[in-house]
């Protein structure tokens, strides 16, 4: 149980945006994944809901993080996602970025943010 509460608490310090999204994500996945992962575990196998709540905080929180970060147009460039502009080039870094709408700031075409 211990491992949970750590866990738990480091997440808002792994996932920090402008919005909160992916924080809020994370927490809520977290939350829901070990509540699942803790009857599954109870109730298969060895009977260890420990373990099945660690293993479903992180899968949750993960997942919610990921979840929130779409919602911010902050991962991945997608060019469906009417918040990212087209790609341009950065001749010095030799890479793509793009704009993103919603917050004002570019991101690399992986989803790193590049500056405001």
């Amino acid at each position: 149980m211990k491992k949970l509460l750590i866990a738990l608490t480091a997440l808002p310090l792994m996932a920090c945006t402008q919005t909160g999204n992916v924080e809020r994500g994370a927490l809520s996945g977290a939350a829901l994944g070990a509540a699942a992962g803790a009857i599954i575990g109870n109730n298969t196998g060895s009977g260890d809901a420990e373990t099945g709540a660690i293993i479903g905080g992180i899968v949750g929180a993960a997942g919610g993080a990921y979840a929130g970060c779409r919602a911010d147009g902050g991962c991945r460039w997608n060019q469906n996602n009417p918040q990212h502009s087209e790609q341009y080039w950065d001749p010095q870094a030799r890479q793509y970025y793009y704009f993103n709408r919603q917050d004002g700031c570019t991101y690399w075409v992986n989803g790193q943010f590049r500056g405001c």
